[in-house]
């Protein structure tokens, strides 16, 4: 397979990879427990992000952001954080690099809970302005991993949890070598069912952790990884035979 990582494309290669879409992978620098590494996030939208271009044409891997809004992780050092705002001004200047240079299909992979609602606004910003630009995004991968796979995969909270089950799991498979199990410890909170509490993250746990890591594993990250890269194959596939319009999904 033909290099599609842009920061590894000479002009030449880049010219001739015919590339007419691009997916931006973003992640955060944040404390995610004693057993994983603080890009986590990012790792793992890179890892997905580079997986589905192996089987996308035309489909440019943008450098990732390895920073995002972090600041209710800052109890736990370190947690390198942009500020909502900043981060929306980022992403409407890559929008608008993008565009300008042609490229006007974009998906996002997020890797980092507390960058949902800037991509949300800076993506419904920039399209009310700019309709030609078509935006997709796999805001929450942990989420909808879930969902895909079958009911009791997971051992604790479904999954879920910062440094929880799912989310080792991934890093075990796409980074043994930066996991260290032996001190996977977490905590599974008690939150309310319909009616979100703003938290700070030292409210729901002292280890830096929700959810149980300790029930991770290397086959479940597999698993994770391998519905995620076909949803997002199969969905780029389709919204390529539809010129990305979607009156008729």
């Amino acid at each position: 397979m033909s290099e599609r990582r842009l920061l590894r494309l000479t002009g030449r290669a880049f010219k001739d990879g015919e590339f007419d879409k691009a997916v931006l992978p973003i992640g955060s620098t944040e404390y995610h427990g004693e057993h994983l590494p603080y890009g986590t996030d990012a790792l793992v939208a890179e890892a997905l992000a580079e997986a589905v271009a192996e089987r996308v044409d035309g489909l440019l891997v943008l450098p990732t952001l390895p920073y995002g809004m972090s600041r209710h992780y800052y109890h736990f050092p370190i947690a390198i954080s942009l500020t909502t705002n900043t981060l929306m001004l980022v992403l409407r200047e890559i929008f608008q690099s993008l565009s300008g240079h042609g490229i006007r299909r974009l998906l996002i992979i997020n890797g980092h809970d507390g960058n949902i609602p800037a991509i949300d606004a800076a993506a419904r910003e920039f399209r009310a302005d700019n309709p030609e630009m078509k935006i997709a995004v796999l805001e929450a991968w942990w989420e909808t991993a879930a969902r895909l796979l079958p009911e009791g995969t997971f051992e604790g909270w479904g999954g879920l949890g910062h440094g929880g089950e799912g989310e080792t799991s991934m890093a075990l498979a796409i980074a043994p070598e930066l996991v260290e199990m032996e001190y996977a410890r977490g905590r599974i909170p008690k939150l309310p069912l319909h009616v979100q509490v703003k938290w700070r993250f030292e409210e729901l746990t002292p280890y830096g952790v929700t959810g149980d890591p300790t029930k991770a594993s290397t086959e479940k990250g597999r698993m994770m990884m391998k519905a995620l890269i076909e949803l997002l194959t199969s969905f780029i596939k389709e919204m390529d035979e539809r010129n990305w319009e979607i009156e008729d999904l």
